[in-house]
C-alpha cells in the first residue's frame, strides 16, 4: 500500500477583523460590565472626549451651511451622539452587526442613520468628511492601506490616533484586532511608509497627553483635495 505523502499544516489564517471586534464587545475587553456595549476610556473619559468633541464641532461649524459628515467606526456612540447636531446628514459606521442595531434602538436623531459595514471592505457612504477616530491604530497595514485609499474620496478627514510620546518607529505591523501598535512601540503615521497618505493641507485640532507615560493622542484634520 503507498504511503500517504506527508501534507504540511496549512498556516492558520487569522481571525478575522469582524469576529475579533464582535468578542471584544461580548467579553467587555475595553471595559464596561454586563456584556454592555462600551469602546473603552477613550470614548468616555472626559478629559479625552471633550477636546475632541469641542474641536471637531468648531470645525463643523465653520462652515456657512451644514455639511455631511460619515463616522468610520463609530463604536457605542457616546462621543458620535455630541456631533450629529452640527450637521447636515451624519452617517455612523461600525463592523459588529449587534453594535450598530443596538445604536439604531439607542439613538434616533434627525439626519442620523447607522450602517454595518467593513471599511476596508466595502464600499463608503459619500460625504464631506470622515471622521476616523482610535480605529486605525487596531488594524493591519493591509487594512489601513485599503481604508486610506477610500479616504481619498474624502474632502476632508478628521483623524485621531494614540501614539507613544517621542520617538518611535511609524506602522509596524499587526493583526488586525489584537490591541495596538503601541505594545511593539509604534504607531500609525499615515504620511510614512508604506501609506504615504497625500493631503493638500494638514492642521492639528486636538492634543491630549495621558498620565503615566501612555502616550498621547493627537487629532488631525486633513484637507485631501
Amino acid at each position: 500500500m503507498k504511503k500517504k505523502e506527508h501534507q504540511p499544516k496549512k498556516k492558520k489564517k487569522p481571525w478575522p477583523t469582524k469576529d475579533a471586534m464582535a468578542q471584544i464587545y461580548e467579553m467587555n475587553l475595553w471595559g464596561g460590565v454586563n456584556k454592555e456595549f462600551y469602546s473603552g476610556e477613550g470614548s468616555h473619559d472626559p478629559d479625552l472626549v471633550d477636546p475632541y468633541i469641542k474641536a471637531v464641532a468648531t470645525f463643523l461649524n465653520s462652515f456657512d451651511e451644514p455639511i455631511t459628515v460619515c463616522d468610520l467606526g463609530c463604536g457605542d456612540f457616546n462621543v458620535g451622539k455630541e456631533l450629529v447636531k452640527h450637521t447636515k446628514h451624519y452617517t455612523a459606521i461600525d463592523i459588529v452587526p449587534a453594535l450598530i442595531q443596538r445604536n439604531r434602538e439607542r439613538f434616533r436623531l434627525k439626519g442620523l442613520e447607522f450602517q454595518c459595514l467593513n471599511i476596508a471592505k466595502d464600499k463608503l457612504p459619500s460625504a464631506d468628511c470622515a471622521l476616523v477616530r482610535q480605529v486605525l491604530q487596531h488594524l493591519s497595514n493591509k487594512e489601513v492601506e485599503n481604508i486610506l485609499a477610500k479616504l481619498a474620496h474624502f474632502k476632508y478627514v478628521i483623524l485621531t490616533e494614540h501614539l507613544p510620546e517621542g520617538e518611535f518607529e511609524p506602522n509596524k505591523d499587526i493583526i488586525s484586532g489584537q490591541g495596538t501598535r503601541l505594545k511593539i512601540r509604534s504607531g500609525l503615521d499615515v504620511f510614512s511608509a508604506p501609506f504615504n497618505f497625500k493631503v493638500k493641507e494638514k492642521n492639528q485640532l486636538a492634543s491630549v497627553i495621558l498620565d503615566d507615560g501612555r502616550g498621547i493622542i493627537k487629532t488631525s484634520l486633513y484637507k485631501v483635495f
